[in-house]
């Protein structure tokens, strides 16, 4: 597949919003990532452009984000790149930057957290089957005097 994958780092921008759809959970939130760069007349780091992404999110990953996510906590997002043209307001060309989340968390650059299992709904058991006993030979497997051993090979002499 030619799919853009990225990997954006950033600051949770807007309250992460959490919908239960007919396909499954899914959330979105906006994140800011702002460039950074030195400053040699000021000697000090200075702030870019600011470029803002939507980050959409589904199933677990959509109810895991809407529990944990903040607004202005610091974020890793990864996932495939959408960019979209809309005619909005009687404007052509208005852009939009979205991003189909593959995996989101905290940045550990600059900050802890604490990480918790999220434990899942109890899946139907299967029917236990008996361990099988491994030391008496199987239906269609011979004998095991009728079992022909190989020769070992001779060990290399070293002159």
């Amino acid at each position: 597949m030619n799919e853009t994958m990225v990997c954006v780092v950033g600051n949770v921008a807007t309250r992460p919003v959490y919908r239960e759809t007919a396909s499954g959970p899914a959330a979105r939130f906006r994140v800011a990532v702002t460039s950074r760069y030195w400053d040699r007349e000021k000697s000090a780091w200075a702030d870019g452009h600011t470029n803002f992404f939507t980050v959409w999110a589904n199933r677990q990953l959509a109810t895991n984000t809407a529990a944990s996510l903040s607004v202005g906590e610091p974020v890793i997002v990864q996932g495939r790149l959408k960019v979209r043209t809309e005619t909005r307001e009687g404007q052509q060309g208005w852009m939009s930057a979205d991003i189909d989340a593959a995996a989101i968390g905290h940045d550990l650059t600059r900050g802890t957290t604490a990480f918790r299992r999220v434990p899942r709904p109890e899946q139907a058991a299967a029917p236990e089957r008996p361990e099988p006993n491994w030391e008496t030979p199987q239906e269609n497997s011979p004998p095991a005097d009728e079992v022909t051993a190989r020769p070992s090979p001779e060990p290399a002499s070293v002159t």
